[in-house]
């Protein structure tokens, strides 16, 4: 919060997008927002340059479901729901209702409001309620994205529920820095999945970070 504007970060975020970004351009949404993150305030996006891995992977996957486990303000929801193709559907889901509230704005901004399903709450809440509330049969791609100590869990509950096909693809942010040391060990070793891991950097840091994709393999 700045206690001069009585603002909070993402809602100075969200001011960057409408002074700078054209409604309508998922491209310089994400551009307004990088160049916020870089010369004016760090968030906690996935940012520019595991941005690209991101798009890589979901441009690869193709996918008609997606599921996002934390929305934040709607960074990566904009990148995913840019590239999806006609008619799939993207629940992202987001705990903190202010971050929600900027993450719909953000994502209005861009004109991707139509192919995004916002959906406020705890994910250990929601994921076995997706294939009643939502329809989904399983999710072709998911990104991990949330509270680190939620991954694993969260990933078993997904398994239990259902919700993963042979050759569904999770990819998980962050998991070196701060880190997911246990959902890394369970992906790794388990037979159920084949994993790579992508190094980079932490967003609009030097710091080493990565993600790790991982295939459902049934």
């Amino acid at each position: 919060m700045d206690t001069l504007t009585q603002s909070t970060r993402p809602q100075r975020l969200l001011g960057a997008v409408q002074k700078n970004a054209t409604r309508g351009q998922p491209h310089s949404v994400l551009k307004a927002i990088d160049q916020f993150c870089t010369h004016t305030e760090w968030a906690m996006n996935v940012g520019d340059e595991k941005g690209c891995i991101l798009d890589s992977v979901v441009s690869e996957v193709n996918p008609a479901t997606v599921l996002e486990l934390g929305t934040y303000c709607g960074y990566s929801t904009v990148r995913i729901a840019s590239l999806l193709p006609p008619h799939a559907k993207l629940i992202t889901l987001e705990f903190n209702p202010d971050f929600a509230a900027i993450a719909r704005q953000v994502i209005a901004w861009a004109g991707l409001e139509d192919k995004v399903q916002l959906v406020e709450g705890a994910s250990g809440d929601w994921i076995p309620k997706m294939k009643e509330q939502f329809g989904i049969t399983t999710f072709d791609f998911v990104f991990l994205d949330h509270w680190k100590d939620r991954y694993l869990p969260d990933t078993k509950l997904m398994e239990e529920c259902g919700l993963l096909r042979k050759g569904t693809v999770l990819l998980a942010d962050n998991v070196i820095c701060p880190g997911t040391p246990d959902y890394l060990e369970y992906i790794r070793n388990s037979p159920r999945y084949k994993s790579q891991y992508f190094k980079s950097h932490l967003e609009y840091t030097k710091v080493e970070d990565g993600l790790e994709k991982s295939v459902f393999q049934g």
